[in-house]
């Protein structure tokens, strides 16, 4: 079943293009980059502010696919799905936790840190913000290998799922380090900007 990019989009630890332009971004110090995104960017959800960093960087990312799309967060979206790939998955979220009970002596765990110890939170905040009603997964993986990205973004597309919109792509923060690219899928091929095939990986 054939696949088409809508719109794609990249973050890393210094800049944020959408569909290959970067956008400008207003760095205040002391600031957080991915904040400096969020107030850059103009959006307004305040729910971001409790997220862990891997789930800043997707929502960050689904917020600018779906705004190309000119698609509202209010309006459900039966037919789609949220699928991304990570190498790090929850482990910043991970160390961050264990520093809390790592001492009998200095045992203080937070539940605000724990809800975020599993790496497919960052897909499950996502649809709760766009109200994508399909399946959302996130897989952990050694890399974006372009061969098994697309294996695993058309099993959404299997005609039993009655899925033909999706958000696919990496995403990937451990250590400050940041690595995002996120495609807006479709079987519809109006207003495509290519195939959905391995060669979209050279963009």
């Amino acid at each position: 079943m054939k696949a088409y990019v809508k719109a794609f989009v990249s973050i890393s630890d210094k800049e944020v293009k959408l569909n290959g332009d970067n956008l400008p971004i207003q760095v205040e110090e002391g600031k957080p980059w991915l904040t400096n995104i969020y107030y850059s960017l103009g959006f307004q959800y305040p729910k971001f502010f409790k997220m862990d960093n891997l789930c800043k960087a997707g929502f960050l990312g689904a917020e600018l696919l779906m705004g190309k799309l000119g698609l509202t967060p209010e309006e459900p979206k039966r037919n789609w799905s949220v699928a991304l790939m990570s190498r790090s998955g929850s482990l910043d979220d991970d160390q961050t936790y264990q520093q809390t009970i790592q001492s009998a002596d200095n045992y203080f765990p937070s539940p605000a840190v724990f809800v975020y110890t599993l790496s497919n939170i960052v897909t499950g905040e996502i649809a709760i913000r766009h109200k994508i009603m399909g399946e959302s997964t996130c897989y952990v993986t050694k890399s974006f290998e372009p061969k098994t990205a697309i294996a695993l973004s058309e099993c959404a597309f299997l005609p039993e799922k009655e899925v033909d919109h999706q958000i696919f792509g990496w995403c990937d923060y451990l250590d400050g380090q940041l690595s995002v690219k996120m495609f807006a899928l479709s079987l519809d091929s109006e207003g495509a900007l290519r195939e959905w095939e391995t060669s979209i990986f050279t963009i």
